[in-house]
């Protein structure tokens, strides 16, 4: 048995196994792999084999497709069949609410190059007239998905690996991890059987491994603990029953193809065929989570008790909608761990504050995902990036704040919201409230509507004071839901007097020391700011896309304040501290640390807000102390509000005038109140997240992780204002090697009278699709709906006209000058 090998995957599933193939097909020649027990042993060898091309996330849609084309080629060439059954996918809608979640998804999978059909609840009966449709509105087609053998597939992937030369260890259980400093050393325990179960030998081994990736499917939080850090998979029952053959069924194959998957997302289930009778799987509400700390040893190719009380309303529904079934006895069922992460999609990436360690955990779809995740997490390995953003599936998206009781609830949660309407804005209430700003009850009494950012609350906008607990649920729609008019008189609040935001869940890093400048000069890629000044500027990969925005505050010669997106902060932190690490020695000493949770932040924005803060500042000048002369524009001051010492900065992501309040967090009720008190007066509104997104776009402010992420550089983002390529930076060589290759720009869309795009959309230029939405929502300032996006660079053109797909229809767009709402910055420059 090897001890010495370039790559090795710890776990022997779908997605261990495609992982060890890919890392092969990519020019690796020493890669292996270890399974503590037989390959397809975990939650593999029970899953239903689905492969629903359906999901919301761009990344993970791709994921997805490339794993359905992919499972077609295995029989070529390894001579395998894969046990695919490409049948279609038939998803179903009971309402209206239901085919505009379908619309908006289609629209992505449009960016993605996904087939799909519309089906009328006619067209459907005449298809398939065992399947009920009086109730239904209508139905997506997927004609290119069904449903695979997951054993199958990953035999047929295990011995395409090895034809590829990879090695694979059964009986293999992994016990530890060091790191030396150039690679890992994995301690291994030979498994022997012993009363039917597994047990460790006396037979051990160590391997040394330049890379580890662990897939270890339901056994994450043991592989959490051998490495001290934090994993967020956990399983949940998930149960499905296998009914005997229905006779209706059975003479209907006798002259016709197999069913297409069904499913019912109202009735939250899935049903397919299975040797003439059906295969149900709900969702349904109230499953648990189980394995919070580890497996049991004697837990292998092992299921739970069933319960069949808690699908009972699931299993009706079914009966409803294929009435046949009604008669038809069951002839087995399944209730076996399937994994979940908060967010329901895997985790798949860099282990957080680890070299070389690579997660690919939380596979609640694991053998839609299986062939995806094993050819970008390859990419990634092997040539540093992939060719769709991954940080959306970064394990580092959650931080070390979370607990293995959060994980459990919020893995539940997701299991139960797999067949919801998935809204645009939609919130998910489970281990919530968690993460608050001192202000957070001060806000909820005046209507504040919450979102949680990397478990923070923040006011995604202000709604009735007397709103009962449901109206942020109420308020939801695909369209523009109830919560718009609130939002819409925010943004324009902002416009006309000013508007106060809690910015406090940014992500904040003191940088310094003898060799923070050199360091910074080289980590990002604009000029540094003077002392006392701030610039906004990227961090970019080594491929030259952008890894982090970054607004830089000089506190001193060797001094900076790093602030990024709220949403990333563990991301960011891991990528900083790395990064310094490695560069220690060549820059000298450099000192990093997170101040996130020690800085609340208020955004004060608006042509009044000089006059609110002038009414609170203490200054030996008050009426001057806030001019453009005294307190510039891109310039940050130590002043006093109140009682409270404040770091503010003189910027705005609303584009007016404005300033950025960072502030002792314990100081904030305090600050709060002084603000609103002193706001009253000038008309200022609380405002939330939503009216800022607006407002950003007006200006054309990229946001990350939407125009901002490791599939554009900062060029094809259209910002060369903030790159000095007179100076060498990480990954300047590959931006420039790049060119561009799409552009990123603004559009002004004459949509529909009660939507407005999302961010998700296709964009067209006549017959032909030549870009997507990344951003979307309305325009107060020109009254119609607004969204950037990218396109082919020759259509980047201001008056380009295009078409913005939506509701299964093109609407007119227009793309605009850099910045349409103030494009010489006059008013966030305005003096007084």
């Amino acid at each position: 048995m090897k001890t010495q090998v370039k790559a090795l995957v710890v776990g022997g599933g779908a997605v261990g196994t495609s992982i060890a193939y890919h890392l092969a097909r990519a020019g690796w020649d020493d890669v292996m792999l270890l399974e503590r027990d037989e390959l397809t042993s975990g939650s593999t060898w029970h899953a239903a084999g689905l492969l629903p091309y359906f999901n919301m996330s761009y990344a993970t849609t791709h994921i997805h497709d490339y794993s359905i084309r992919y499972y077609k080629t295995l029989e070529e060439e390894t001579g395998l069949d894969a046990g695919f059954f490409v049948v279609g996918n038939l998803r179903m809608a009971q309402t209206k609410a239901r085919m505009d979640e379908y619309m908006l998804y289609a629209s992505t999978a449009e960016t993605c190059g996904v087939p799909y059909e519309w089906m009328t609840p006619d067209q459907i009966k005449e298809r398939w007239p065992l399947v009920r449709t009086d109730d239904l509105e209508g139905a997506i087609f997927h004609p290119t998905d069904g449903y695979i053998n997951p054993a199958d597939v990953t035999m047929a992937m295990a011995k395409g690996a090895r034809q590829r030369g990879v090695t694979i260890e059964r009986k293999w259980q992994v016990d530890g991890y060091r790191w030396d400093g150039s690679v890992w050393h994995v301690d291994a325990v030979k498994m022997v059987e012993k009363g039917g179960n597994l047990v460790p030998s006396d037979e051990r081994i160590v391997i040394e491994a330049e890379h580890v990736v662990t897939a270890t499917g339901n056994h994450a939080q043991r592989t959490a603990r051998l490495l001290g850090i934090k994993i967020p998979a956990i399983p949940v029952e998930h149960q499905y029953i296998v009914t005997e053959p229905d006779p209706a069924l059975v003479e209907w194959r006798k002259t016709n193809p197999q069913h297409p998957v069904l499913r019912d997302a109202d009735a939250k289930w899935y049903v397919r065929e299975e040797r003439g009778g059906w295969i149900l799987g709900p969702y349904e509400d109230g499953a648990p989570a189980r394995f919070l700390h580890d497996v049991p040893e004697s837990f292998r190719a092992d299921l739970f008790p069933l319960d069949l009380d808690r699908i009972e309303e699931e299993y009706m529904s079914m009966i409803h909608r294929i009435p046949s079934s009604e008669e038809v006895g069951l002839k087995d069922d399944y209730n076996g761990p399937i994994c979940y992460t908060p967010d329901g999609n895997p985790l798949l990436g860099p282990a957080p504050g680890l070299r070389n360690m690579w997660l690919a955990e939380g596979f609640s779809f694991g053998i839609t995902a299986a062939g995806g995740a094993g050819k970008y997490l390859a990419d990634v390995m092997v040539e540093g990036e992939a060719e769709i953003d991954m940080a959306s599936l970064d394990p580092r998206r959650y931080g070390s704040w979370m607990t293995t009781e959060y994980a459990a609830r919020k893995n539940e949660e997701a299991y139960s919201h797999v067949y919801i309407l998935h809204h645009p804005d939609e919130e998910r209430p489970a281990a919530r409230p968690l993460r608050t700003s001192p202000a957070y009850d001060r806000q909820k009494a005046r209507g504040a509507q919450f979102g949680a950012v990397n478990g923070w609350e923040r006011p995604n906008y202000f709604g009735p004071l007397d709103a009962p607990e449901s109206f942020d649920h109420d308020a939801r729609s695909f369209r523009r839901g109830g919560w718009w008019q609130y939002a819409h008189d925010e943004a324009k609040a902002v416009r006309e007097a000013a508007g106060l935001i809690d910015a406090t869940a940014f992500t904040k890093h003191i940088v310094e020391g003898p060799g923070a400048t050199a360091f910074l000069d080289w980590f990002t890629c604009n000029r540094l700011p003077k002392v006392g000044r701030i610039n906004l500027t990227y961090a970019l990969t080594a491929q030259g896309t952008v890894r982090t925005e970054y607004t830089i505050v000089r506190l001193a010669e060797d001094k900076y304040y790093l602030v990024s997106a709220g949403a990333w902060q563990a991301y960011d932190s891991d990528f900083l501290m790395k990064a310094i690490e490695d560069k220690r020695e060549e820059f000298g000493w450099i000192s990093a640390y997170d101040v996130t949770s020690q800085w609340g932040v208020f955004a004060l924005a608006g042509p009044k807000s000089r006059d609110i803060l002038g009414g609170l500042i203490g200054d030996a000048e008050p009426e001057t102390a806030l001019s453009n002369k005294r307190f510039p524009w891109l310039s940050a001051r130590r002043i006093e509000l109140g009682m409270v010492p404040v770091n503010a900065i003189r910027v705005a992501y609303t584009g007016e005038l404005g300033w950025e309040l960072h502030h002792p967090i314990e100081m904030q009720t305090h600050l709060f109140d002084r603000l609103v008190g002193a706001g009253e007066k000038h008309g200022m509104k609380l405002v939330g997240a939503r009216a800022q997104n607006w407002l950003r776009q007006e200006k054309s402010y990229r946001a990350f992780g939407n125009e901002l992420g490791r599939d554009a550089t900062p060029l094809e983002a259209d910002l060369p204002r903030f790159v000095d390529q007179s100076k060498e930076f990480h990954g300047k060589a590959d931006m420039e090697a790049k060119g561009i290759r799409s552009k990123c720009v603004t559009v002004l869309i004459d949509g529909p009278e009660d939507a407005d795009p999302w961010g998700r959309e296709a964009l067209y230029d006549g017959e032909t699709r030549v870009g997507r939405l990344t951003s979307g929502g309305y325009s107060v300032a020109f009254g119609k709906s607004i969204g950037m996006g990218y396109v082919r660079p020759e259509l980047a053109v201001p008056g380009q006209k295009l078409q913005v797909k939506m509701f299964d229809r093109l609407w007119q767009a227009e793309v605009q000058a850099d910045s349409p709402y103030d494009p010489e910055n006059q008013r966030i420059r305005m003096d007084g």
